[in-house]
């Protein structure tokens, strides 16, 4: 009955906004329109589509307010004007009783509170949709931050899924232009989402990864993860001190060389995609700040583990080489790339494709650098693919989506940032490294245990391989073989004559005999 309820309360919440002529355009049902008529009496719709769904998303609550967070990554599905009103969405939920998250703490370790920590924030110091977080002290003195999972969340989020993927089918069947959207397979991207999000090992893991990723860099912190307090439910970390990034007035007050932080910021992302394929795919200014302290001053923090992106060798390789191809305006290697990948269905015609291509990008370098945007471009292209049933790649779509969060990023601290000419040096180098020398000693050291195993065996498998018959003396063998064969065959065949003129005769001679002497 509950879900029932909740179900026409999201009916009711879409409608009164406007929705149906956003994502039920096509549909022309008699009952439907007065049910829309009787339902939206007094609404209000002078507000633009995407304000209207941005807000109808708040009032369904925290769920669908991380519904669509998610859906603003998908900018090759959507309107520009409906993402980029959806990427206003930020979780303003407000905190869950102190009392609960403390129950939860101690059901997960199976002690007091006291026991655990030395100190204990009562007030947390962020809520999200998820989880919240408090800060402490542990009881040998190392200072931290606590992150709670909201009690509760898998049957609500099982309940509204169900409900979503419902009306995902009913927008499929009832409507054309909703089907554009591709409503259940946005919902599926979601559920993922969501239940990678609720098991906080997984954040922790993901932070730890990054960590070693990045030691070496000296470029951003990462807290530590103190994995003996670390349970699906709570996950216990390093506190880190930082200046969110969107204070940029009190960060320059502070010392900090604002441009070369936007550069960094360009330098961490690219050396996470193309060096370790694997990178934070959830870097809003929520989720990073600037360390002040004396010696790690200027050097960004990251926070939020709970989405990250991965690539392959493979994906790597395809991304550099579309860039490279794109700075060389070579737009048939381009087309000819997303053939090979085997996104593009193989009787598409290259020459259609690479039109396509063209002029998505050639208006761009009419302009200066500083002013080209590559995550726009890159989005431009998805939304061209799709007119050829291109399958756009889940990780590339993150990809996207965190790589215009990053020149948001970079402009915002630095409105004369050349995101290209940043970005270019780092893929020459890597391509460089992908196909030089570097590329042959990379690829010995890692399997040089391999090799180890099989040296000291060279001789015994040279030696066996020498007594293995050589293929012409297989084929040899073969030959004679089928030759003595035929001969058998032949010889078969006379026994077999032989054998059947004396059945024959011996069949005659029995039927005169008794002619004879009768």
């Amino acid at each position: 009955m509950r879900r029932w309820l909740r179900g026409w309360f999201i009916v009711w919440v879409l409608l009164r906004y406007g929705l149906d002529e956003l994502i039920l355009s096509g549909l022309r049902h008699p009952g439907f329109a007065l049910l829309r008529r009787l339902l939206t009496v007094g609404r209000d719709l002078s507000a633009p589509r995407g304000q209207r769904l941005r807000e109808a998303l708040e009032r369904l609550g925290p769920i669908f307010v991380k519904f669509g967070q998610v859906l603003s990554t998908r900018r090759d599905l959507l309107p520009p004007d409906i993402a980029d009103e959806l990427a206003r969405l930020q979780d303003r939920v407000p905190p869950f009783p102190t009392e609960v998250a403390v129950a939860t703490i101690e059901r997960a370790f199976g002690r007091p509170l006291h026991e655990v920590f030395a100190t204990f924030e009562r007030e947390p110091v962020a809520s999200a949709s998820i989880a919240q977080v408090h800060f402490a002290t542990l009881r040998d003195g190392r200072e931290v931050a606590v992150k709670v999972l909201r009690p509760g969340m898998l049957p609500v989020i099982e309940k509204d899924l169900a409900l979503m993927r419902t009306m995902a089918s009913w927008i499929e069947r009832l409507s054309r232009d909703g089907r554009r959207l591709k409503p259940r397979e946005v919902v599926a991207e979601f559920d993922k989402y969501l239940h990678d999000e609720l098991d906080l090992m997984r954040e922790a893991a993901n932070a730890a990864q990054l960590r070693r990723n990045m030691a070496g860099l000296d470029l951003v912190l990462i807290p530590e993860m103190h994995w003996e307090w670390c349970r699906s439910d709570v996950l216990v970390m390093q506190r880190m001190r930082g200046v969110p990034i969107s204070q940029v007035e009190r960060l320059r007050a502070a010392g900090v060389d604002i441009k070369k932080l936007a550069r960094d910021g360009v330098t961490i992302f690219f050396t996470q995609v193309f060096r370790d394929g694997f990178f934070h795919a959830d870097m809003h200014p929520g989720n990073i700040q600037v360390s002040l302290e004396p010696q790690t001053f200027g050097r960004y923090i990251s926070l939020d583990f709970g989405i990250v992106g991965t690539l392959t060798e493979y994906d790597k390789e395809y991304l550099a080489q579309n860039f490279t191809a794109f700075f060389r305006r070579d737009y048939k290697r381009v087309a000819e790339l997303h053939i090979e990948s085997g996104w593009v269905p193989p009787q598409t015609r290259v020459d259609e494709l690479e039109a396509a291509v063209r002029a998505v990008c050639e208006p761009y370098f009419d302009r200066p650098l500083k002013d080209i945007s590559l995550g726009l471009v890159l989005m431009r292209l998805f939304q061209t693919s799709r007119r050829f049933n291109v399958e756009i790649q889940p990780q590339l779509v993150l990809l996207q989506k965190t790589l215009l969060n990053i020149e948001g990023l970079g402009r915002q601290l630095d409105p004369d940032l050349d995101l290209w000419s940043t970005a270019k040096p780092f893929l020459e180098r890597w391509m460089v490294e992908q196909v030089g020398p570097r590329r042959l000693w990379r690829e010995l050291k890692a399997h040089a245990p391999l090799y180890a195993k099989l040296l000291p065996r060279l001789p015994v498998l040279w030696h066996a391989q020498l007594q293995q018959p050589r293929l012409a003396d297989v084929q040899a063998q073969l030959q004679a073989l089928a030759r003595q064969q035929r001969r058998i065959q032949q010889w078969l065949w006379v026994v077999a004559g032989w054998l059947l003129g004396f059945a024959a005769g011996a069949a005659v001679m029995g039927l005169g005999w008794p002619l004879r002497w009768g």
